[in-house]
């Protein structure tokens, strides 16, 4: 009976009897494979634009030097090269997992996938952990879950990174960055769009989009103002009952002055309760007029608006 090979890592299992005064070569072979396994490391050059299926061959094949070992049985793989297209890398279609490191160069994707099965785009210039079950890649920093943590600390070590934005974001574009319990903020900046757009009809605010809407133009006629999420989703959908947020919508004003004389959310009118007790009844000549609103949700598609204009001349 000839000797067989794991599944995974291609160690070779001996038969009883089989190959003799070859043993103690053949068992070196699969220590080096086990070494290489879970502490072995190896650069593998992708550049181009043709997929690339890394080496796997049975323990027997092996040199007895473990850093020449094939490049799928290694714990640790860095790709590198210059990407002249997407490209996929492939490894064997079994259970395992790596750490990777895309150090690869150009504006193309590198997927990380087993052969014939679905993989992972791996970020250029970073290192994240891996594993597949033989079908599916998965990157683990991409879905690590909940997370508990005292404090979270970040060192720009090159000069290259000084002054580095940390970006958290939700999934999708109506999702939320939630931290729950007080909070101490140091400094904060705020979305603002600046259009050369004038007021005039219904204008639709998107607040998924910015804090602060600026127009540029003066405006033409009185307005309607929209306060919505944006054009895929309700004001009502993205707030839960009891939440308020607060925007500003800058109007600039000419010789001739309108105003904002009607405000709805999600298309249906609302009633605000207006600074010092009077909706405006007219804009400010050659001015910047600023709007502020506060939106606040009380029960399912009911709000309540808190609403000031101030001149800036």
């Amino acid at each position: 009976m000839p000797s067989t090979f794991t599944s995974r890592l291609k160690l070779e299992r001996q038969a009883s009897g089989e190959n003799s005064g070859t043993w103690g070569n053949l068992v070196n072979y699969v220590f080096n494979r086990i070494d290489s396994s879970t502490k072995g490391y190896q650069s593998v050059d992708v550049a181009g634009s043709a997929n690339v299926t890394l080496t796997s061959n049975n323990s027997t094949s092996n040199t007895d030097d473990s850093a020449t070992d094939d490049q799928v049985h290694n714990a640790v793989l860095e790709f590198t090269g210059a990407l002249t297209g997407d490209i996929h890398v492939f490894t064997d279609a079994v259970e395992t997992n790596y750490t990777v490191f895309n150090n690869t160069t150009g504006s193309q994707t590198l997927t990380f996938a087993p052969t014939g099965g679905t993989g992972v785009a791996l970020k250029q210039g970073a290192k994240t952990l891996v594993y597949t079950d033989g079908t599916t890649m998965t990157d683990v920093m991409a879905d690590l879950g909940d997370i508990t943590t005292t404090s979270i600390t970040t060192t720009n070590v090159s000069s290259s990174t000084a002054n580095a934005d940390i970006s958290l974001s939700p999934n999708g574009v109506a999702g939320r960055v939630t931290f729950n319990g007080g909070g101490k903020i140091q400094q904060t900046a705020e979305k603002v769009t600046t259009e050369a757009t004038a007021a005039t009809g219904t204008v639709n605010y998107d607040v998924l989009t910015q804090a602060v809407w600026n127009f540029t133009t003066d405006a033409s006629a009185n307005w309607t103002l929209n306060i919505r999420g944006d054009g895929s989703n309700s004001l009502n959908s993205i707030m839960d009952t009891g939440e308020s947020l607060t925007i500003a919508h800058i109007v600039s004003q000419g010789g001739t002055a309108y105003y904002n004389s009607a405000v709805q959310i999600d298309g249906s009118g609302v009633t605000p309760e207006w600074q010092g007790g009077s909706a405006p009844s007219a804009g400010n000549t050659n001015s910047l007029d600023v709007y502020s609103y506060t939106v606040i949700k009380t029960a399912d598609a009911t709000f309540t608006v808190l609403a000031s204009l101030t001149q800036f001349a």
